[in-house]
């Protein structure tokens, strides 16, 4: 009976260490995994994802810009005019950043519907070029049809179809940068992207309420 009980413990004694051993093998797997994760982003690379992030939110923020132009001589209420001021505040500077890091890496700066404007075009100008620069098919991009609809309506629908527009046209930013999260390898990039969603997501709240939605 004694010769048994020692088999047995020996074999029991086994099999926990086979099973701690295992334990081991797959926490150290996982570690190796978070880490090669983590390797991905960059503080200094960048890949082709980061580019395509800020060549088109750049073209994308610009059309949002062009929008919130469109509210400056309109009667609005002054949570819609203060919501409106917010998102210049934040996305100029944002346009300036990315062409900032556009250039350091030896990429061209898109031209905007907002360049165009400013240069002494009004937004009928742009709105005939819209299609043939190819910005409409981005997530959330207005088209030059819905952006003259914008200008040309009626004070009394102006402001429940700008927060119509704005809450497209931010869930559309929203997608576009939760793609650069996924694939950005530059982490100022993926980290403004995180900033972006988050904003955004705010501001569709915002103006979700504005509309009584």
């Amino acid at each position: 009976m004694h010769a048994k009980n020692k088999t047995r413990t020996r074999a029991l004694s086994a099999f926990a260490l086979t099973l701690a051993l295992g334990a081991g093998l797959t926490a150290c797997g996982d570690d190796t995994s978070d880490a090669a994760g983590q390797a991905e982003v960059s503080t200094t690379e960048h890949n082709d994802a980061d580019v395509a992030f800020a060549s088109d939110m750049i073209t994308h923020h610009a059309q949002a810009l062009s929008m919130v132009d469109l509210t400056l001589k309109r009667e609005l209420d002054p949570e819609v005019q203060a919501l409106a001021e917010d998102i210049r505040d934040a996305q100029g500077p944002e346009i300036e950043t990315m062409a900032d890091w556009l250039t350091k890496w030896g990429e061209d700066v898109p031209a905007t519907m907002r360049d165009h404007v400013n240069s002494g075009h009004d937004m009928g100008d742009m709105s005939d070029t819209m299609d043939d620069m190819g910005h409409d098919d981005m997530p959330g991009m207005m088209t030059a049809e819905e952006m003259n609809e914008l200008e040309d309506a009626p004070d009394s629908d102006f402001q429940d179809m700008w927060l119509e527009m704005m809450v497209e046209h931010h869930e559309g930013a929203i997608e576009m940068a939760e793609t650069e999260q996924a694939d950005g390898q530059f982490k100022d990039a993926v980290d403004l992207a995180g900033q972006i969603i988050d904003a955004q997501k705010q501001e569709i709240e915002t103006m979700k309420d504005l509309l009584g939605s």
